[in-house]
């Protein structure tokens, strides 16, 4: 073991001696918070727990040069580290690990995620940005493995962009010249993910500030290193990204997770790298250990051997630590033990604090409903059924929401034919306890401040009555220009978008106008597009990612999934990235670039914005709506749109086209059809020729999916016309299927219907190639004439008789 100096600061020794004896203490608390959590779960008050037992040490050298304005990208096993910079409390511990609603009491996700995802408070109460350079940030932390790599390569990002961006104050909220740096946790048996190697090739190339520290403990869950990685050590299979005097790179650093000044040296020399000279850095942190296994699951001697688990013990990096401390006449063995005594009793009782304030909220709202209950069994005639109940739930000593609904629920199904004051007081008390809990499980899915998108209201295009026909590319990039005059945060990213101002020439002459930091070309590598953006959205950029082709989404919907569209959700909204995400897509010819994922982004992206314009002009107006809000949003631009004319507003920058609000195109009177994109044209087209036959159409352009027509407008066209149909270019029971659901089970339509709704998509596969093929794959103008015409004629057969 190396008996360096701890710091290179000129301290004295009693200065010095605190600091080692203040880690050594909150290394013994954050292991005691492990093994009690760990019985927590086992005796039934917690689900899961997922713990970091064996990194501490790492951990304390990270959080010792982690600074005010520094972001943290990890994973669940970092909690010492967040107590280390005093953002991580016992009582809070214990507070996610019941799952405690209240972000006072539990402030990373306010019970939403299962303890050992932490996140600090970006956002005041009005949902304002806090001043981030003020304090010790960390982004929100999800489950999937590697997850966090690309969101930190764009919290790495933001800081080269302050530093070089001169549009932009050197000091704002969000960074201070550039100068911070965003830390990366991951296991090593994470490494072998995707996700992990497209962000070191990226981090490598942008050459941002960012550390990367892997916590290597030979196992990934049972699964030795192995099996995992080439040769067994990552830091080995990672020197070809080592730098060098004639390449920029990494640097590579590796220490040993039990050797407390040899860490403290690795993570200073991290820091002065990444810190001032903008080169990232990997520290592999070699010969840690898991003593509790991978999590509450299970028990690590099923999978280790003997003579690993005897290594592990004599190992264990607070072992470690005391032997060193000891051996350096730092403190002796007795006042050691005190720490130790005062660690577990201050353990304990912030477990039990954290328990009371879990268990009495539930225990007050038990009293409420015993209350009612006890009510409604001395007037019921079903009383025998009714006790059983109540009894039950009085009985539970520990009880839960569900306990309480499920007692309370039951029993009205025994009053269905009894009429007395009681039975009604318990059914609103039930509406009531619903309307208060329900908040605490789904809140802030979508912002609920004054800036969210839908509070935009809308500026219609104007034209002039010489208004000149152009290209729809003109429109989309003047638009883009005048949003790079106005908002100096905004920049845009993604393949071909700099130098050739993207495939379609919608960022034309750009890169010239505002350099090559706000109008860049990325890798071929769509995860850390996406990554690239959440990052720099959460430190108060406006950065727009751009997806050249929406087939390509899935390579990073995974991202988008589970990490932006629920960022606002699990922080409790304390945390927010307004990314806006460009793609293009529909009616292009050939299996991959003109496939319609529609229907599984509506499923699986709740929680951004999804955005359909028709035109160019419908989608520049959607980007100034969004960079007046503060919302995630997916814009899918018509493929086909670019070269097609459109007039030029005059007040091109002034548009601002709602979200959530349908557009009535074409008035009628026969039948209502609804449809978005490219697919409305020919919808248009249809309508025009079903003139020809008596049958005068009413088509409504959706223009956006998430969220779908919040005023009913279609209700109130169904309500008229009586019939609908709605059609678009997705799989069947897609897109159109979600609107047909929208329709049915939230707007009522069926009160007006004549005929049965119907929709009409494209083939059940993905398209086949040439005009031919994007003919008899997707619906024509023929088919929506046709399958409207069926309709009436089912109708009205006399006027309307079959046409084969």
């Amino acid at each position: 073991m190396q008996p360096e100096t701890v710091t290179t600061s000129n301290i004295s020794f009693e200065e010095y001696r605190n600091q080692i004896l203040r880690d050594y203490k909150i290394a013994l608390v954050s292991r005691e918070c492990s093994l009690l959590g760990r019985r927590e779960v086992l005796t039934g008050k917690s689900k899961f727990g997922i713990f970091g037992g064996g990194k501490e040490l790492p951990q304390l050298a990270m959080a010792r040069v982690f600074r005010n304005g520094d972001f943290r990208s990890g994973y669940y096993r970092d909690q010492t580290f967040m107590m280390a910079i005093d953002q991580y409390t016992i009582e809070q511990f214990f507070a996610g690990l019941y799952a405690h609603t209240d972000i006072k009491r539990e402030p990373f996700a306010a019970g939403r995620q299962m303890g050992g995802h932490f996140a600090t408070h970006s956002l005041n109460e009005d949902g304002s940005w806090k001043n981030l350079t003020q304090q010790k940030n960390s982004s929100s932390d999800i489950s999937p493995t590697a997850g966090q790599m690309p969101r930190l390569l764009g919290l790495a990002q933001a800081s080269k962009v302050y530093r070089n961006e001169k549009v932009l104050p050197e000091q704002n909220n969000f960074s201070i010249k550039g100068n911070e740096v965003a830390w990366g946790t991951i296991g090593n048996a994470s490494t072998s993910e995707g996700l992990f190697w497209e962000t070191i090739n990226a981090g490598g190339v942008l050459q941002v500030p960012m550390v990367i520290s892997v916590w290597d403990d030979e196992y990934g869950i049972s699964v030795h290193a192995k099996h995992q990685t080439t040769k067994e050590d990552i830091s080995l299979v990672l020197e070809g990204f080592r730098r060098d005097e004639n390449h920029e790179g990494y640097e590579i650093l590796k220490v040993k997770g039990w050797d407390y000044p040899a860490l403290m040296d690795a993570y200073e020399t991290a820091e002065e790298l990444a810190r001032e000279k903008h080169i990232p850095v990997i520290i592999h942190v070699k010969e840690l250990t898991q003593p509790q296994g991978h999590s509450t699951s299970g028990s690590h001697e099923r999978y280790k051997s003997e003579e690993r688990l005897n290594w592990e013990r004599e190992h264990d990096c607070i072992k470690k630590f005391k032997e060193w401390i000891i051996d350096h006449n730092i403190a002796t063995a007795e006042e050691l033990l005190d720490i130790e005594k005062t660690s577990k009793k201050e353990v304990r009782k912030g477990k039990t604090d954290a328990w009371n304030a879990y268990i009495s909220e539930i225990k007050a709202e038990q009293n409420e409903a015993l209350k009612v209950l006890k009510s409604v069994e001395a007037k019921s005639e079903n009383k025998n059924f009714i006790s059983p109940l109540l009894n039950t739930l009085a009985a539970k000593e520990e009880p839960i929401r569900k306990d309480i609904l499920e007692a309370t629920r039951k029993t009205l199904r025994y009053l269905t034919k009894e009429n007395f004051v009681e039975k009604t007081a318990l059914q609103q008390w039930v509406d009531s306890y619903q309307n208060r809990i329900q908040p605490k499980y789904s809140d802030h899915l979508y912002s609920e401040f004054e800036t969210k998108a839908i509070n935009i209201e809308e500026v219609p295009a104007q034209y002039s009555n010489d208004a000149e026909l152009v290209d729809g590319r003109v429109i989309i990039r003047d638009n883009f220009e005048y949003i790079f005059n106005r908002v100096p945060e905004a920049l845009i990213f993604g393949e071909d978008s700099g130098k050739i101002g993207d495939v379609n020439q919608g960022l034309e002459g750009l890169q010239e106008k505002f350099g090559e930091i706000r109008i860049s070309d990325a890798g071929i590598r769509e995860a850390t597009i996406i990554g690239q953006g959440i990052g720099m959205a959460m430190r108060g950029l406006r950065p727009i990612a751009e997806i050249q082709y929406l087939d390509y989404i899935l390579y990073c919907v995974q991202g988008l999934s589970d990490d932006l569209a629920t960022l606002r959700y699990r922080t409790f909204a304390k945390q927010k990235a307004p990314l806006i995400i460009r793609t293009r897509g529909h009616r292009l010819e050939g299996i991959w670039h003109s496939g319609s994922q529609m229907g599984g982004l509506v499923h699986l992206l709740r929680g951004i914005h999804i955005l359909v314009p028709r035109n160019m002009t419908k989608a520049a107006g959607f980007y100034n709506t969004l960079l007046e809000s503060d919302e995630p949003a997916l814009v899918v631009e018509c493929l086909n749109g670019y070269r097609l004319k459109e007039k030029m507003p005059s007040n091109l920058s002034e548009i601002r086209t709602p979200i959530g609000v349908v557009e009535t195109v074409k008035e009628g009177t026969d039948i209502t059809l609804v449809s978005y994109g490219s697919t409305l044209r020919l919808v248009e087209q249809a309508a025009k020729e079903l003139l020809s036959t008596g049958i005068n159409a009413e088509v409504i352009d959706a223009q956006s999916l998430i969220p779908f027509d919040l005023n009913h407008d279609i209700a109130k066209s169904v309500a008229k016309t009586n019939r609908v149909l709605i059609i678009d270019e997705d799989v069947p029971g897609g897109a159109t299927g979600y609107m047909l659901h929208k329709l049915i089970d939230e707007q009522n339509i069926y009160q007006y219907l004549d005929s049965k709704p119907q929709t009409l998509s494209a083939q059940p596969h993905r398209p086949a190639f040439g005009t031919d093929g994007d003919y008899f794959s997707k619906p024509s103008v023929e088919d929506i004439f046709e399958k409207v015409y069926e309709i009436m004629n089912e109708a009205n057969p006399t006027d309307f008789p079959k046409l084969r």
